[in-house]
């Protein structure tokens, strides 16, 4: 039997596109993707609730004053959104999802073990989105609890998933703009009400809190980059490569440096954790506009983290069986089982969110910086951006066979090196104190097991 991509036939509607591509490459006739379009997909994901209540931890958790938890979020975006943009680079040039690139560098079912943990990491953002988004809309909707929020905004996300990256792309875009207004015109209001900086937190300088917050900005950012190519696959092939790095990173770091700003600012004021309740404060007659427009674009936004985290599940459910055939219902059931397992998360996890989410974020990204080292390494550095994409579909990996020992090898060391250095609530390293608990994990995490791949496969002569 042929494992070459099946040719499929696209099913359109008047206004959208219900995608039957699913994991498979996109065909050049099709690449219909514009910088434009893919800038507000971007600005517009980090319009979020979640990512105010993230700005919030410089005050709230690390006892940042306003000016250095800005300086924070300002630097760990702009260096980690580099990273999310040379990945988004990759996928005019190949037209497959991020996270089934793996199996260049990991093989046809090693590349599996690294987008299960795609998996977990969209799942873990899906319900987190969903808990702020309901405590929106329940500040708003005084009658309404945060179960009943996260029922709706998983609903809603469940719908706009279903009809794939069109819907998706088109609904992002349009939210954000709206919202974007709605931030820009909240942060005038927030600096402009003496509130504000009436706070009695004893805040200032500390070297462990501030790289903790530059850690976060590096992380959140870092935390698309096995989303990117789902999206820029869609860009041309010719100059594409170009046009999605300058659109995914501006799109990234604008978006998130200033919804960030604003959730610095009400971190002054929020003792308790709870950001959105505290911004809706702040912003007076204002804050139930903001309150509802912050939690409807969760409940739209939040759909990108089911499209991509369903692509994943997508590429692991192939490599289980060859019987197993990727098709339009495979997606629609996984996308439907994908948001119930969220929902059930973000119930269960609610009460605990704040601390169980800033330990998430910070694990995230100790598993995430080796994969993404390595992958650029191969990308940039040994093949230079030739892959032979046919081969990923095949079941014994082509030229990629089915595990690639030193790729995986080259993440364990990746994962390894970085357990003297972790700074989390469960496990501190034996390194961390002697560095004042200055997380550094994450710079070691990126180089070390880019070099050893490098080197590796040089010697190995396989690249």
């Amino acid at each position: 039997m042929s494992d070459s991509p099946p040719q499929l036939a696209a099913s359109t509607t008047k206004i959208i596109t219900f995608e039957r591509r699913h994991i498979r490459p996109i065909p050049l006739d099709e690449r219909q993707g514009t910088t434009r379009g893919l800038f507000f997909v971007w600005l517009g994901i980090n319009m979020l609730p979640l990512t105010v209540v993230t700005g919030a931890l410089g005050p709230t958790l690390f006892g940042l004053t306003l000016g250095w938890t800005i300086l924070a979020v300002v630097l760990g975006n702009v260096v980690g959104g580099i990273g999310a943009a040379l990945h988004a680079s990759q996928g005019p040039q190949l037209g497959i999802p991020q996270m089934l690139q793996a199996r260049g560098q990991f093989g046809f079912t090693g590349g599996s073990l690294l987008a299960l943990i795609a998996v977990i990491m969209f799942l873990g953002f899906f319900a987190s989105n969903l808990v702020v988004a309901a405590q929106s809309f329940a500040a708003v909707f005084s009658g309404v609890s945060v179960d009943v929020g996260i029922i709706v905004c998983a609903a809603i996300a469940l719908i706009v998933a279903i009809f794939g990256y069109d819907l998706v792309r088109k609904m992002m875009g349009i939210f954000s703009v709206f919202i974007g207004v709605l931030v820009a015109i909240s942060i005038v209001i927030v600096v402009s009400n003496p509130a504000t900086f009436e706070t009695t937190a004893d805040l200032g300088y500390n070297t462990a809190g501030f790289f903790g917050m530059l850690a976060i900005g590096v992380t959140w950012q870092l935390a698309y980059a096995p989303y990117v190519s789902d999206y820029s696959r869609y860009m041309p092939r010719e100059g594409g490569a170009k046009q999605a790095f300058w659109a995914t990173y501006c799109g990234l770091v604008l978006g998130t440096v200033l919804v960030m700003v604003l959730g610095a600012l009400v971190g002054l004021t929020t003792a308790d954790g709870d950001a959105m309740s505290a911004l809706g404060a702040l912003l007076g007659g204002f804050g139930p506009v903001v309150l509802f427009g912050f939690g409807a674009a969760s409940a739209v936004i939040n759909s990108a983290n089911i499209y991509s985290g369903v692509m994943s599940s997508l590429t692991v459910l192939e490599t289980i069986s060859a019987k197993i055939r990727i098709n339009t219902s495979k997606r629609v059931i996984m996308t439907v089982a994908y948001a119930l397992i969220a929902l059930l998360a973000a119930v269960f996890g609610k009460n605990d969110f704040l601390l169980v989410f800033k330990d998430f974020v910070t694990i995230l990204l100790y598993v995430l910086i080796p994969w993404s080292a390595i992958n650029l390494a191969d990308y940039f550095i040994l093949r230079k951006g030739h892959y032979r994409v046919e081969d990923m579909f095949r079941r014994d990996g082509g030229i990629y066979g089915r595990w690639d020992a030193i790729g995986l090898i080259a993440y364990a060391i990746g994962l390894a090196v970085q357990i003297p250095f972790m700074v989390t609530v469960m496990y501190t390293g034996p390194l961390a104190a002697p560095l004042g608990f200055v997380d550094v994990a994450w710079i070691v995490g990126f180089i070390v097991p880019a070099i050893v791949y490098i080197v590796w496969k040089r010697a190995a002569h396989r690249v």
